[in-house]
């Protein structure tokens, strides 16, 4: 009789704080949730921002320093720093540092821990050039590696779930859990020829531009917008009309519906439904791209337009194989989006939107891609066992 080999659990701990509201704890949660659903690894989260995240998990209670969430153990990041053992596997996201007490701790621990900077995705070429290298600490025993997520081979792919394709597709060609999510959401079943679109955005002059659009225009629009999002254009555009969650305002061929902040499962189901998704910095882009919709990013800005070459990376990429004249309609409607341009917008988007069907086809050819280069939980697990090795 052979003694069964029991496979090694590993300890993960995961530091985010929670900088752009959603972003940052959207991308660090969906990461701890499915390194622990799928690979059964025990993972501490910690986070400076309980509020946000309960946001997007109402199971979050805000003011613990410590609680069980859907097999992952959160902790409350706050000063002074508790001492607790560092993990096999250490992630700090999106270069937020580690507590030097902590980093201490790491050091003097044997054997070292993977240390992993989890970086901002990006389409630049330079990045497959640096995707999962060595960084030594200045001063310390312990050795730092860049892992990016990414679009393309040699980089660590995109946060997809186990299941996420089949679950679409099953919602999309589901008129039954089409109308449940409608009633979730207390609104009435799109009406035939109405347009749905979801927009999740920073502040900016152009919203305004494209209400007006959609007031004037020819086709109803309905404009689904999560609470405290686009306030000032809201009330601007309505005024003064009440823009808190449960109301309904209509102007011209335009209907915007404010509801609740949806958790993350809610809100995917959102683009799922939508025809056009408006979406935002990182999380909520990865989740437009997996919605095989129509989508348009809003980067989020850097100071003296650090952000642009990212953004014309991606649009380099994904415009691949578009006929030319949808490329060059995509690429001005999500630069003018970008500038905040109220003039730009308002003349780019006819272009945009004359080609939705050659959209909405391309959108779905770009989420069956998207898997070839694996998920980025995964990768991430099987990069951190062979450095542990």
């Amino acid at each position: 009789m052979h003694n069964r080999v029991m496979p090694v659990t590993r300890t993960w701990d995961i530091f985010c704080t929670v900088v752009d509201n959603y972003g940052d704890i959207g991308v660090c949660w969906r990461l701890a949730r499915q390194l622990a659903a799928e690979r059964e690894l025990q993972i501490r989260l910690w986070v400076d921002d309980l509020e946000s995240f309960h946001r997007i998990c109402p199971d979050i209670v805000p003011g613990l320093d410590s609680q069980d969430c859907r097999g992952v153990e959160v902790r409350c990041w706050r000063e002074p720093f508790p001492e607790v053992s560092p993990a096999d596997v250490v992630i700090e996201a999106f270069a937020c540092d580690p507590p030097e007490s902590y980093v201490a701790a790491m050091a003097a621990r044997q054997p070292k821990p993977a240390w992993i900077n989890l970086e901002f995705m990006s389409a630049e070429n330079w990045v497959q050039g640096c995707h999962a290298l060595p960084s030594p600490h200045p001063s310390l025993p312990l050795v730092k590696h860049f892992f990016f997520p990414g679009f393309v081979t040699r980089t660590g792919g995109l946060l997809a779930e186990r299941g996420l394709e089949q679950a679409r597709n099953r919602f999309q060609h589901s008129a039954a859990e089409r109308a449940s999510f409608w009633e979730e959401l207390s609104l009435p079943a799109p009406r035939e020829g109405e347009l749905q679109v979801s927009l999740f955005c920073y502040p900016h002059d152009a919203i305004s531009a494209l209400f007006r659009l959609w007031a004037d225009g020819v086709t109803p629009v309905r404009c689904l917008v999560p609470e405290g999002v686009a306030l000032e254009a809201l009330s601007s555009f309505f005024a003064g009309a009440d823009v808190s969650a449960g109301s309904v305002l209509r102007k011209g061929r335009l209907e915007a519906a404010i509801f609740p902040f949806l958790d993350q499962d809610a809100f995917d189901r959102l683009l799922w439904a939508c025809d056009l998704n408006f979406v935002r910095g990182e999380d909520s882009f990865v989740r437009g791209q997996w919605a095989a919709r129509p989508l348009v990013w809003q980067i989020y800005p850097q100071q003296d337009g650090a952000h642009l070459p990212k953004l014309e990376a991606f649009l380099e990429l994904h415009c691949q194989g578009l006929p030319p004249v949808v490329a060059a309609g995509t690429r001005r409607f999500w630069g003018a989006w970008n500038s905040g341009d109220a003039v730009e917008v308002e003349a780019a988007w006819p272009d945009f939107w004359e080609c939705r069907l050659e959209l909405r086809a391309h959108a779905l050819n770009w989420a069956r891609d998207l898997p070839k280069t694996g998920d980025l939980a995964n990768n991430l697990a099987q990069f951190c066992d062979n450095l542990l090795k």
